[in-house]
């Protein structure tokens, strides 16, 4: 059995059914040319919004990108919560820094004023 292949149908192709289906008056013109061209209605409708949307340029075949890997989400939401993880740390991190000066700051302080409390008695 030979593989199915994907129409590709060119931008002047598209134009040219979408006039001849626009110069339809009759019923069952439109269902004639789709028949002999071999195509659906949807490809009318999807061509129509197109043409509507970008004009001529967006009926031309757009080429497929690679498909998305689908770790990459998860990944990116990963690395952002990793930064996000890491900033929280270092304000934390400076924190207890501040936090063992003011210590050692009041420890020498209460040293002190224990020191001249003792030395004055």
């Amino acid at each position: 059995m030979p593989k199915a292949t994907h129409r590709r149908f060119t931008a002047e192709y598209k134009e040219r059914i979408l006039a001849e289906a626009d110069a339809c008056t009759k019923p069952g013109q439109i269902g004639a040319l789709l028949r002999r061209e071999g195509l659906y209605r949807s490809h009318l409708g999807k061509w129509r919004e197109q043409r509507k949307q970008f004009g001529l340029a967006g009926l031309a075949p757009q080429r497929r990108g690679p498909k998305p890997d689908p770790q990459a989400a998860e990944i990116a939401r990963l690395q952002r919560e990793n930064e996000r993880l890491l900033a929280r740390l270092r304000r934390a991190e400076n924190i207890i820094d501040v936090q063992k000066k003011l210590l050692s700051y009041l420890g020498r302080l209460w040293t002190r004023a224990t020191s001249s409390h003792d030395a004055k008695r």
